[in-house]
Order: structure tokens, then sequence, then C-alpha cells
């Protein structure tokens, strides 16, 4: 069995930037996929990696917050016109299955003109999408075990993170969050912790530039400062960090800084995420 973690995209926040693609990531299991978040362009992210869209197996959500969301329901559509015919699991906090319909309505004119033009299988029939408020095993396969968890995302009420557990590796994916008991716990022993980071001198800067005292409240609130997460993978007890969702994204911060910043207090491998990394 393989099993690569590969990142898709790495910034944050729902505008799009310059230096980095919007969040999400895949774990590819024996040539499975199973992508977690959907940020704006993540079938093209896909196809950039060498990741067959036909090969989607599973969809896990982290949150409703547009930077991971936005394509959820163009993967779907995008992967059925790139020969997707067998069912995908979908996972997330609610109201997914109540968005699942919408998205499905809202291209219902496209959906059916493909199925009698083109003979492709009805694509409604191919997204089972399950809704995710609790804790616990999701979804489990002959490749890999998804464990779900509840991180601190205020103002939101319901984000998630996630461990991918496979024969050869454990991987997790902390979706956005501030310093989560709940996380540690889930990542105990892993080998890759996917953790989203902040520097909070160029947040400073960025919210000087305009009346940002609101959204350095919500950011201060809501994500994980870079000098914490080190420490926060050491009670974990991975082995290796991965850097990703750069909280400011296009600030032109050195990679060596938040390498050297996340490593403080943690004996691991420290690895700062771009877009299109295989870990």
């Amino acid at each position: 069995m393989s099993t690569d973690l590969i990142l898709l995209g790495t910034a944050a926040g729902p505008a799009p930037k310059r230096t980095r693609s919007a969040p999400a990531q895949v774990v590819v299991v024996n040539g499975a996929a199973y992508v977690v978040d959907c940020g704006n362009g993540v079938a093209r992210q896909l196809v950039h990696a060498g990741v067959p869209l036909s090969s989607l197996r599973g969809v896990f959500l982290t949150h409703h917050h547009s930077d991971h969301n936005a394509d959820y329901g163009n993967l779907f559509l995008l992967a059925w016109a790139a020969n997707l015919e067998h069912p995908v699991d979908a996972y997330g906090p609610p109201p997914l299955a109540e968005m699942t319909k919408h998205f499905f309505a809202m291209n219902r004119f496209d959906i059916d003109t493909r199925i009698g033009d083109e003979g492709l299988p009805p694509l409604d029939d191919l997204v089972v999408p399950h809704d995710v408020e609790l804790g616990g095993v999701v979804h489990e396969d002959d490749n890999v075990r998804v464990t779900a968890t509840l991180v601190h995302h205020p103002p939101i009420r319901t984000a998630l993170a996630y461990r991918f557990d496979t024969a050869d590796r454990s991987i997790v994916i902390s979706g956005d969050t501030a310093p989560s008991e709940n996380l540690v716990r889930l990542a105990q022993g892993a080998d890759v912790l996917v953790h989203e980071v902040m520097y909070l001198p160029a947040v400073d800067e960025m919210v000087s530039r305009f009346n940002g005292r609101t959204l350095r409240e919500h950011l201060l609130a809501s994500h994980t400062d870079v000098d914490q997460v080190g420490g926060l993978a050491r009670a974990a007890g991975v082995q290796k960090l991965v850097l990703s969702h750069f909280v400011p994204t296009d600030a032109d911060i050195p990679d060596e800084t938040w390498r050297e910043r996340a490593a403080a207090g943690f004996d691991g491998e420290v690895v700062v995420g771009h877009d299109l990394l295989t870990i």
C-alpha cells in the first residue's frame, strides 16, 4: 500500500492570492483520492498534481467558510465530466446535504443536457453527502479509516479536523482552528500533522492599512499563531509538522521565518508547505 499527501492549495482567506492557491489537500491511497477542503480551483490543482479526477473516492470539508468550500459542488461537476462513474461519499458540517441538493438544482440544466447529449450517468446518484456534527469515525473503506474531531474556529460552531489512518501512514489535517486540545488528542502519534499558521507581526501590518480591528480580533480568536504550533505538535507526539493555510498569505514572509518559529519546542521535522508539494 502507498499513501501520499499532496498540498493542493496552501493559501488562507477567500480572495484569490498571487502566491498560493485556495485551501485544499488530497490523500492518495492505492490510487484513490480523498480530498480535504475544496477551495477555488481544486479540480485544476488535482490535474496539475497528476491526480485523475475520476479517482475521487471521498471529499471532506472542515467547515463552511468560502475559501474551504467554494468549489465543493464544482469538484463533482468537473470530475463527472472527466468520467467519474462511481459513487463518492462527501462529509462535512451541516448543512452539507442541503447544499449538495441546491448545487444540483442550480446546475440542473447542464446536468440534464450532458446526461442526454453525452450519455453521462445521473450525477445526483454519484454523490452521497453526510452531515457531520460530532467527532468519531466518519468513513472507513478498504484503503483508509477517517476520524473527525471538533476544533475551535469561532464564530463557526461546527469546524472539523480529520485524521486519515492507512496501512502505512497516519495523516491529520487541522482545518482552521485556534489551539485545540481535541486536535492534539486526534493527532496523537501521527506521522504527519498539517496545521494552519498565522504570523502576528504581518497580521498587524496588514490590518494597519485599513480599519481592520474586527478582522484582527477574528484572526486572533480563531487561528493559531506560528509560535504556538510547535508546542501543539510536540504535545501530539507527531513525527512531521507541515505548515499550511498561511495567515496572511501574500506578505512575502520567508520560509525560514515560518520554519524557525514553528520549530520552537518541537524536535520533529518542520515542512513549510507549498502548492503541489507531495509529502
